[in-house]
């Protein structure tokens, strides 16, 4: 597909945090998805636009409104949102009768400057999602592609697992 471009909504989230030390001091930083798409040598185009640079915990219904506001107005039909894991769910559900849009949103459990992070293999997962799902909202994370609206995350277990 060599007419592909996908639009990279980032909203902070566990995926662009920075460590300070071990009392988990953090703030959340640059969005780390051009790191991670320029180390795997894509071929796509690509925009990156940050919404913002939250912890998922502090979104407020504005800034969710606002994620709405910039996926309608993209002029691509691929957008990817990062995301932290905590509310994810809820964002998805604000972006649930967006038409003629895949929307894909992706976070990490680590961030992807640890070198023990998921989030490579998350951004990898949620952008074949982008090129080859039908139109709706979708959750890419430990190597699922769910409905963004029957998905919740298991906290205890470290992953997300469809609602029952």
């Amino acid at each position: 597909m060599n007419d592909l471009k996908i639009r990279i909504i980032t909203t902070g989230g566990t995926i662009d945090k920075i460590y300070f030390d071990a009392t988990s001091s953090y703030q959340v930083g640059a969005p780390q998805v051009v790191p991670v798409l320029t180390e795997a040598n894509v071929t796509f185009e690509y925009v990156v636009e940050q919404a913002c640079r939250k912890d998922s915990l502090e979104l407020t219904d504005a800034d969710r409104a606002d994620i709405r506001r910039r996926v309608e107005a993209a002029p691509e039909r691929c957008i990817l949102i990062t995301h932290g894991t905590d509310t994810m769910t809820e964002t998805a559900k604000c972006l649930a009768d967006i038409a003629g849009k895949v929307i894909v949103l992706t976070g990490a459990m680590a961030p992807a400057r640890f070198s023990a992070s998921d989030a490579p293999f998350n951004f990898g997962c949620a952008i074949a999602a982008v090129q080859l799902a039908s139109p709706g909202v979708y959750i890419a994370m430990n190597g699922r592609i769910y409905p963004g609206t029957s998905v919740r995350k298991n906290r205890e277990k470290g992953r997300f697992e469809p609602v029952a």
